[in-house]
């Protein structure tokens, strides 16, 4: 049994640790990350799952960003520790993240990821919408938080502007 709570800033390492253990100490290389420099996670959006013992066994983050004049989420990392995969658990802090958005009033999420793996979680490929390059644009896929939350959103995705 997992609790999944909010990451608090005591966390950090811990998450820290199970990123470069699931996608190693270069993924702060790829295009995805450009985004995030200088910008702040979406506090009430990140999220620890502990097991009874308070081990930290997944995590999940998301990112404010620009899709063309549009506002939206950037998913990622989802990690879960390699001795935890198998069990579910990342499927549980998606759903409960992605339920989190809605409720927050979110309408667009992005991710860069494997289509056909992502699809199970409502995420599709979006035309139009360009993540930075060397982005394989059949990796670029969005889910809808509400209806229409894609339609019309077309453009270059950017880091978060404050308006």
């Amino acid at each position: 049994m997992y609790q999944i709570t909010l990451e608090q800033a005591a966390d950090w390492w811990e998450v820290e640790a199970i990123f470069d253990t699931a996608f190693g100490p270069g993924r702060t290389g790829l295009s995805s990350y450009r985004l995030r420099d200088g910008v702040l996670p979406v506090d009430n959006l990140c999220f620890v799952a502990r097991d009874e013992m308070g081990i930290l066994a997944g995590c999940i983050r998301f990112w404010p960003i620009q899709i063309g004049d549009h506002e939206g989420l950037l998913l990622g990392p989802i990690a879960v520790h390699p001795t935890r995969q198998g069990e579910g658990l990342g499927g549980m802090l998606m759903a409960h993240a992605l339920d989190r958005a809605r409720e927050l009033g979110w309408a667009r999420v992005l991710l860069v990821g494997d289509a056909s793996y992502y699809a199970r979680f409502g995420f599709n490929k979006v035309d139009g919408v360009e993540m930075p390059p060397p982005t394989n644009p059949d990796r670029v896929l969005g889910q809808s938080l509400v209806p229409g939350g894609f339609d019309d959103v077309t453009g270059l995705v950017q880091p978060w502007k404050l308006k």
